[in-house]
């Protein structure tokens, strides 16, 4: 049996586009299934070895050995796509998952939100369709448990309905949605997601004194200033946002073409 990592590496992800309604079931191929949209890092886990790599391509193996020891005990040859997420007191606590991410500390405790099976047993398994990508997940971590766990999904429109509704206090941020029928296609931006909040995620390629050059995903790139604060976690990155190493941001845009773009965060392991 074929073991290894079977994808190129670093692992390049499919994205999600923003929507403003929740997608009704003949919206994506093959129907819909809707996953809670969980606020945290971006985070591919693979095995034989294992390895952590963040959206960027950013290998952080050790930043979260918890999560690396519980992959042990996947096949080799597996690769998941997920979010990286700190729980505290039944919410998601952004926050601290920054914290732990830029200064390395090993405390508190993370747990992996997994959300797509790339690849099992040296297999690709990309080019499967959504639902037997889906049961392959749960099959794979069911017998687990924390802290690699399969997000909720449902393909019950009313349900997600009332998921959008309710699990807003927890932390979560809205939806995403997915075609049953879809192939993971990495780079295209074939997932929908519906979120609660104005703010929504972007890169930034470039720095322009003391604003970043940030790239939307849908249109050109624009420059958005940095406070103080912004601006002192940007000087502490090992590395500055370019084209060839991008940095996941949240910002929020204003309205009409040329609306001011306002950073609110760095992202820099998602």
């Amino acid at each position: 049996m074929t073991t290894g990592h079977p994808i190129p590496q670093p692992v390049e992800v499919v994205l999600a586009r923003r929507v403003e309604r929740l997608p009704e079931p003949g919206d994506m191929p093959g129907g819909c299934a809707y996953e809670p949209k969980f606020d945290g890092h971006r985070l591919v886990v693979l095995t034989g070895p294992v390895r952590l790599q963040t959206r960027s391509g950013r290998v952080v193996t050790g930043t979260f050995p918890e999560i690396a020891e519980a992959a042990e005990a996947l096949p080799p040859g597996t690769v998941l796509d997920g979010e990286l997420v700190i729980w505290r007191e039944g919410k998601l606590d952004f926050g601290a998952l920054q914290k732990r991410s830029l200064r390395g500390l090993h405390t508190p405790a993370a747990n992996y939100a997994a959300f797509d099976l790339l690849a099992c047993n040296g297999l690709d398994w990309r080019s499967r369709p959504y639902e037997e990508r889906r049961l392959g997940l749960t099959s794979l971590l069911g017998p687990l448990g924390p802290p690699l766990q399969p997000v909720p999904v449902t393909v019950d429109r009313a349900e997600a309905e009332s998921w959008y509704a309710g699990l807003a206090a927890n932390g979560i941020e809205g939806l995403v949605v997915k075609g049953r029928a879809q192939r993971y296609r990495p780079g295209r931006r074939d997932w929908l997601k519906l979120r609660h909040s104005v703010p929504q995620d972007a890169v930034a390629i470039g720095t322009a004194g003391s604003s970043l050059v940030v790239d939307l995903g849908d249109g050109p790139v624009d420059t958005a200033p940095l406070d103080a604060g912004l601006r002192a976690e940007l000087a502490a990155l090992p590395v500055p946002p370019r084209p060839d190493a991008p940095l996941p941001v949240e910002v929020l845009q204003g309205t009409g073409r040329h609306g001011l773009i306002t950073v609110l965060r760095l992202r820099p392991a998602g």
